[in-house]
């Protein structure tokens, strides 16, 4: 029988209450996460207003406010460059499904075994070495202006179509070797208990490894959105009037460059979320640390 709990103790159902040693833990647990929480607001109040404070020291500070900071400007300019920031929203929605499907087909001609998949996985492997090793703002340059210089009939001309094909071209390198070590990471027993229950080669990779593959790569695809997000935003050197070349026209109508901190506050709290969402599952899947080695993979940038 268990011990009658003491005066002021809750009691747990069934009649169980913790032992006095217990809650003597319990409270010395609070305490110590009640002043861990206010040594940590305090350095942290402490440490912003040492920035806030040098930077207002600055010999320079209120120029640089006025042409960064005018809050008039801002307003001014907030709803061209939010119009803008929905094209790049389009633009990472349409390339994320692309980038997906090609790196898929690309990490699948990859993993083929057999000499007479060669020639795929040598095209496979030619692709992803080169367009890893291309930084994008060429990518972009390339084709932006080298497909429609060659006048092909049905070629597209428009500069958000070729800079969304720009980052498909690029992005699809990078997410390949990540589902290719996702793949890779699945232990060949597996595929050895599917084969002797008599599934089909093609069947083994649908059923059993690509769904294990996919769920360990999620949290470095969702970095990998991120960032995608923040490139769309270099289709603005073709020309297209995104949330960054919104900016540049309002700073150069104001000659304020107020709206580029607008631009740049909104692709922040445009990625902020995909962040957290990407910290959320790693730890939930046990990712973080456990599954290391996958990104490595997209992490040569």
């Amino acid at each position: 029988m268990s011990a009658p709990a003491p005066a002021g103790s809750p009691a747990a159902p069934g009649g169980w209450s913790p032992s006095a040693v217990q809650r003597e833990r319990d409270a010395y647990r609070r305490s110590r996460a009640r002043r861990s929480t206010l040594a940590a607001l305090v350095s942290t109040l402490a440490l912003a207003t040492v920035v806030v404070l040098g930077v207002r020291a600055a010999p320079g500070w209120p120029r640089v406010r006025a042409s960064f900071l005018d809050p008039a400007v801002a307003l001014e300019s907030l709803p061209t460059v939010l119009e803008g920031l929905w094209l790049n929203v389009r633009v990472m929605a349409v390339c994320a499904v692309l980038v997906v499907v090609v790196a898929l087909a690309l990490a699948l001609a990859r993993t083929l075994h057999g000499p007479v998949f060669l020639p795929l996985r040598l095209l496979a492997t030619a692709y992803v070495d080169v367009f890893r090793g291309l930084p994008l703002i060429l990518v972009l340059l390339l084709v932006g202006f080298g497909l429609p210089g060659l006048r092909l009939h049905g070629v597209p001309t428009s500069a958000v179509v070729l800079g969304g094909l720009a980052l498909v071209l690029t992005y699809s390198a990078y997410v390949a070797e990540v589902f290719r070590a996702g793949i890779e990471s699945v232990h060949p027993s597996q595929v050895a208990a599917a084969r002797s229950l008599g599934l089909t080669r093609g069947q083994t990779l649908r059923h059993v490894v690509l769904p294990q593959a996919v769920r360990r790569v999620v949290p470095p695809l969702l970095n990998d959105l991120v960032s995608l997000s923040k490139d769309s935003g270099l289709i603005s050197i073709l020309g297209a009037v995104d949330a960054v070349r919104a900016a540049q026209i309002a700073t150069a109508t104001h000659a304020n460059f107020t709206p580029y901190v607008v631009a740049g506050v909104l692709f922040v709290l445009l990625t902020i979320p995909l962040t957290r969402l990407t910290d959320a599952l790693a730890r939930r899947s046990g990712w973080l640390g456990a599954q290391s080695g996958l990104a490595g993979a997209g992490a040569l940038r």
